[in-house]
């Protein structure tokens, strides 16, 4: 057999068994809307089978099933909380958490990875802090779970990613394993949303087109679901039914999310995909060059499309909340719907306790006694700031200068920056509601290694 046959074989399987996966996944989505119950035995099986994967896999293997298991539960945990899927609330963080211990204690960590060990230590003095100042009103248990467990999600999975050596095809399949929840949790948007223009309610986020749950979430992870899309639109549709195949799907899930009319979501996809693009160009010789620039023109005829169709479904609102208008066409006078206000209220929480902050959770005791109601932060910086005091300060100098100097000698991830830009974006508009800003920060510190192909020859038996 000839090495292009070789390589075909394994090639046309890979794909093969990705639209296979994605068939399934629709048909998961339509079993999640028609059959009360359907999504606890579809969470059930999940959990049960990656877990079992982890454990009963070949050390050799061990890795890339605790990747693909993060991976998919960090993308399928707005779709398990909307459809009441789920064990509790935050258990996507806690399972990642315990897949990647499992993985550490197989496969250890580098030795390299101390800074993320120096940043966990320096979560520890806020609940300390947190202990004498929450009252009764917020169970102290619960709220610094809630507001750490994110935190600790993202701490152990940079600990377990670091300068883990994968290859470009492995991260492929990583992306892949994110983008089929998202699709099931976009077939069910479908059924329980079919008409937009039936749940329009001015510009605002439209919890109805959501699934009936949050919209800032469920753009976030359809957000995601777009760049994976997009990267296997340009790195493994080598035919034109892929091409086509994938350019479907990224239409139908950019529309659902647009129609959540949360933009964070969508702004974040739209800055990751251009950082994506950036790398991959500049990382390319003349011809695959001319064959980006032959792609990109392509998609950029399916966005015109898909934003039409958008805009005509929605009467001309998305126009509008793009534009910061309201639905009458007047320019809003908040673009970031009071998260400026928060964000200011948490800087002032950092000044008045500057060196050990409020305690975790404690913005929410301080808003709670001076203006009577309980209001959850919408940003991780401003919250590290005011909860954790100067430690906050360190640990986000921590978080954003340790990958940027693992880069300097590690080249070969084309999606770092568009990982640490998912990173730093969401928990600008999200904080750490969900468990994927975490794990995603850990895939900008994998060793990515672009595997050379090998050569197979077989020797010809001469019949005389």
């Amino acid at each position: 057999m000839t090495r292009t046959q070789t390589h075909k074989k394994r090639y046309h399987f890979t794909n093969d068994l990705y639209v296979a996966l994605v068939l399934l996944h629709l048909l998961i989505g339509v079993g999640i809307y028609s059959i009360p119950q359907f999504s606890k035995l579809y969470f059930t099986i999940v959990s049960i089978f990656f877990i079992g994967k982890v454990l009963l896999s070949s050390k050799a293997s061990k890795t890339m099933w605790v990747l693909f298991g993060c991976a998919y539960m960090a993308a399928a945990e707005s779709l398990f909380r909307m459809t009441g899927g789920g064990l509790f609330y935050e258990f996507s963080k806690y399972y990642i958490i315990l897949l990647v211990l499992i993985g550490m204690f197989f496969t250890g960590v580098s030795g390299k990875s101390y800074p993320y060990f120096i940043y966990l230590i320096l979560l520890v003095p806020s609940v300390l802090v947190a202990s004498t100042t929450l009252g009764y009103d917020l169970n102290f248990r619960k709220s610094v779970a809630f507001v750490l467990s994110g935190p600790v999600c993202l701490g152990a999975s940079a600990l377990y990613c670091y300068s883990k050596k994968i290859t470009q095809e492995q991260l492929l399949q990583i992306l892949a394993y994110m983008t089929f929840p998202v699709l099931t949790m976009m077939v069910y948007l479908f059924l329980y949303n079919p008409s937009v223009r039936q749940v329009l309610q001015g510009t605002g986020s439209n919890f109805e087109a959501s699934g009936g749950y949050g919209p800032n979430q469920v753009a976030t992870l359809l957000g995601l679901g777009m760049v994976a899309l997009i990267v296997r639109y340009f790195l493994k549709s080598p035919t034109l039914f892929l091409k086509v195949f994938n350019l479907v799907l990224l239409g139908l899930v950019t529309f659902r999310g647009l129609v959540t009319f949360s933009r964070g979501g969508i702004f974040t996809a739209i800055i990751m995909i251009f950082g994506f693009l950036v790398v991959l160009y500049g990382t390319s010789k003349y011809k695959r060059r001319q064959q980006i620039i032959g792609s990109v023109f392509i998609l950029a005829i399916g966005v015109v499309i898909t934003w039409s169709i958008t805009a005509n479904q929605t009467d001309g609102l998305i126009e509008n909340r793009y534009a910061n208008q309201d639905a009458t066409g007047r320019e809003k006078s908040d673009l970031s719907t009071g998260r400026v206000d928060l964000f200011m209220n948490e800087i002032e929480g950092f000044l008045r306790h500057p060196f050990f902050g409020v305690g975790a959770n404690g913005m929410k005791q301080v808003r709670l006694e001076e203006e009577g109601k309980i209001i959850a932060s919408h940003n991780e910086v401003s919250r590290l700031f005011s909860e954790h005091g100067i430690f906050g300060v360190i640990i986000l100098i921590l978080l954003i200068f340790t990958p940027l100097v693992y880069r300097s000698k590690h080249k070969g991830n084309l999606l770092f920056y568009s990982f640490l830009i998912f990173w730093f974006a969401t928990i600008n508009h999200s904080a750490m509601r969900i468990a994927a800003p975490g794990f995603i920060y850990g895939l900008a510190l994998l060793n990515v290694t672009h595997e050379k192909k090998r050569l197979i020859y077989r020797k010809r038996t001469i019949q005389q």
